[in-house]
């Protein structure tokens, strides 16, 4: 037969994990209509190769099969070899790890699937080795038999592909025929949620699981805070601070140059992945705010703050946009072989060397648990095990000057470490997790009160604004990287950065941010919502057409777009005269019961039916600037579901506001609530029940607690709901 592809195709991409196999023997071919129409046209299966950059087990595959001559004319002679960026594609990558998730029971990356030239999947699996070892069939074993398999048995091959698909679209794409709940999820499934997650807690160690690896799961302790704030139940707040303890204490932060690693291999939090995605260390830092609103816990703002100046430092685009990656491994420049955590582990040598100081040496080793035996193959992933007050003890000095020379030795370190060949950094910018990031940066401004991160989130809003949305088509692109803009936008990508959008509202007090999240929010109703589904779909209706077109309903590394878009359209429903809350409810009503049969797997889902039956918390101010006073006290209180509504203090100002969004009359939000007595004037609202318009934000707050607890007693003493009148 004629060899379906001729060349490979990836140097023509952008995407830095595309472009790192651009060089393989594998005619390897972006996903797009050439290469499906070429496995049409040949009649051959299609190898679907899904990874991305900073993807260990990635690297390994290609060294052993991909940059292999062998390897690569099997695959060129019977196969269209298609590689995808599963950061770029989403979609697509959720279509086949469900495939492998539901055939296999695991997943993980690189996700290798065998498809029709239609795009059904007839085998799949992860890594395979190029030869047979420890039980797993070799990657060459594999190619030939199912090379010989597609001509000589291809009605079950056929048979078993639409079996799969069938499978997969039930699983992402079907909704019930009819609403059985016919309500949304109660707040009893906040709870269960969390009883969930206090049940599945570690402990001993923090965090989730009896074993390893550790992950981060930080949609369960948004769960946990919630749970807490709205019960005072003081287990959910235990595990909550047990797991974040576990997290900046362990390997999976950097003790030295901040940010925080994807997950530990091991159960005690020790050894990390090395890698650093953009979205964890967005998300992580969110989780320790509300740790640190809980409990008042420095080490928690600390920490947010040593991890957003990582991010400024090395994820950072000059104009602004946040990169994607920090690869797990660094290249040595003498051999070229690339080894896992080569710039992040210590030996007690090195640390001497670096230090000179013997005291200061062994005090960073006492501190951070760096010893000859080592944690990662001979070498130290620093974790810190000792207090300042036992290293005070234990060295005869004041705890000051021992905080002091950690310090010092930690900045020597770091500089230290900079001459060190650096991992690669996957320098897309993708709207979804830079979304992520700015909705952090701005609630990190109102919570520390710190403007510059403020000025950070909006450098980032605006940056992705200007490249990545079409005005004129109100259209969202996912990526851009060095000029290139590619891929429609997801779910996720409106979802999260209209939250973003909000954020930088509420941070701010810039309406023109709040227009642009409305903007975002009306094409979310326009592309994603099914009215007849009764639900929000991952993929755009005017993108391609796949197999199945997916939902994305559960919490996994990232937060369930449908869940973020929820919470996100019932914020901005008191801005505007949209459906958004109506369509919020008929999410949550069309798979209330998939939320309430496991609603920790739905955590943002769950979390956004919460935000609905308990109305949010409006902090209507109407003022030109909000003064510090207010700020600094709101900043020190959990408030879960707030929404800072800044409005001008006076009409002539809200009249500007209200053409700039398109508005003829005042939302209910802002209707009648200037600014009295020339002086900054606060209302607060819950549950459609407001309190008197104040210049003391105590007076504000007093009444808050006040209605909680009446709230709290009706629910406990009448047979029906308070009157707002």
């Amino acid at each position: 037969m004629t060899t379906p592809t001729t060349r490979n195709r990836l140097d023509e991409e952008e995407s830095p994990y595309l472009r790192q196999h651009a060089d393989n023997p594998v005619n390897w071919q972006p996903w797009d209509e050439q290469a499906l129409e070429t496995a049409r046209e040949h009649d051959v299966p299609i190898f679907l190769s899904i990874g991305y950059s900073a993807c260990h087990w990635c690297h390994v595959m290609e060294d052993e099969s991909f940059a292999d001559d062998e390897v690569a004319e099997m695959l060129n002679e019977n196969f269209v070899p298609i590689k995808v960026d599963r950061e770029e594609r989403p979609d697509v990558d959720s279509i086949y790890m469900t495939v492998c998730q539901l055939v296999t029971s695991r997943g993980g990356w690189p996700l290798s699937a065998w498809l029709t030239p239609e795009g059904k999947p007839f085998h799949i699996g992860t890594y395979f080795p190029k030869e047979s070892k420890r039980g797993q069939p070799g990657f060459l074993d594999v190619l030939e038999r199912l090379a010989e398999t597609w001509e000589t048995d291809r009605e079950e091959v056929e048979n078993r592909a639409q079996q799969w698909t069938d499978a997969a679209t039930d699983q992402l794409e079907e909704t019930p025929d009819t609403v059985a709940a016919a309500e949304p999820p109660s707040s009893d499934a906040l709870e269960t949620a969390a009883d969930t997650a206090v049940r599945s807690a570690d402990r001993q160690h923090g965090g989730f699981g009896s074993g390893g690896p550790k992950f981060p799961q930080p949609s369960r302790l948004r769960v946990l805070a919630r749970a807490f704030d709205r019960t005072g139940q003081s287990e959910y707040l235990e595990v909550l601070e047990e797991s974040l303890d576990a997290m900046v204490d362990g390997g999976l932060y950097d003790h030295v140059g901040g940010g925080f690693h994807r997950y530990c291999v091991d159960r005690d939090w020790t050894v990390p992945h090395f890698e650093k995605m953009l979205y964890d260390n967005a998300e992580i830092p969110r989780a320790l705010l509300a740790g640190y609103q809980l409990t008042g816990e420095e080490r928690y703002a600390e920490v947010t703050a040593e991890t957003l100046e990582f991010v400024e430092r090395e994820l950072t685009h000059d104009d602004g946009g946040f990169f994607s990656t920090l690869d797990a491994q660094s290249e040595d420049p003498e051999t070229g072989e690339r080894e896992e955590g080569a710039f992040f582990v210590w030996t007690p040598d090195e640390v001497a060397e670096v230090l000179e100081d013997e005291t200061d040496a062994d005090l960073f080793c006492a501190r951070y648990d760096i010893t000859e035996s080592g944690n990662f193959e001979g070498q130290n992933q620093p974790n810190r095990v000792q207090s300042i007050s036992s290293l005070a003890e234990a060295f005869d000095l004041e705890e000051r000057e021992v905080e002091t020379r950690l310090e010092a030795a930690r900045e020597r370190l770091f500089e230290a470490r900079e001459q060190r060949p650096r991992p690669n950094r996957d320098e897309k910018v993708l709207a979804s997790w830079n979304g992520l990031l700015i909705a952090t940066y701005a609630e990190a401004a109102l919570v520390l009160g710190d403007d510059e991160y403020a000025e950070t989130a909006v450098d980032a809003l605006e940056f992705v604004r200007d490249r990545l949305w079409d005005a004129d088509e109100k259209r969202l692109s996912r990526r851009y990287k060095d000029g290139d803009v590619a891929v429609d936008g997801y779910l996720e990508d409106y979802a999260f950065l209209a939250r973003a959008a909000v954020g930088c509202y509420e941070a701010t007090g810039d309406v023109d941010h709040l227009a642009f999240a409305l903007e975002l929010a009306r094409t979310i109703e326009a592309e994603f919502w099914d009215p007849e589904a009764g639900t929000l779909y991952f993929t755009p209706e005017s993108g391609e057409s796949l197999v199945t077109r997916p939902q994305e309903l559960n919490d996994q590394s990232t937060p369930s777009a449908a869940g973020i878009a929820v919470e996100t359209l019932l914020a901005l429903d008191g801005f505007a005269n949209e459906e958004f809350e109506a369509i919020a409810e008929t999410v949550l009503e069309t798979h209330a019961n998939r939320i309430e049969a496991n609603p920790l797997q739905h955590a943002s889902l769950c979390l956004a039916a919460d935000r609905l039956e308990s109305g949010a918390l409006e902090l209507t101010v109407a003022a030109d600037e909000l003064p510090d006073a207010w700020r600094d006290r709101v900043a020190e209180t959990y408030y879960p579901d707030r929404l800072f509504a800044r409005r001008p203090p006076t009409e002539d100002g809200l009249e500007t506001w209200l053409e700039q969004l398109g508005l003829t009359d005042a939302p209910a939000i802002w209707a009648g609530r200037e600014a009295r007595d020339g002086e900054p004037t606060l209302y607060v609202c819950r549950n459609r029940t407001c309190s008197p318009p104040t210049h003391d934000v105590e007076d504000a707050l007093e009444w808050l607690g006040e209605k909680a607890s009446a709230d709290t007693t009706d629910e406990t003493t009448s047979d029906g709901p308070e009157s707002p009148f």
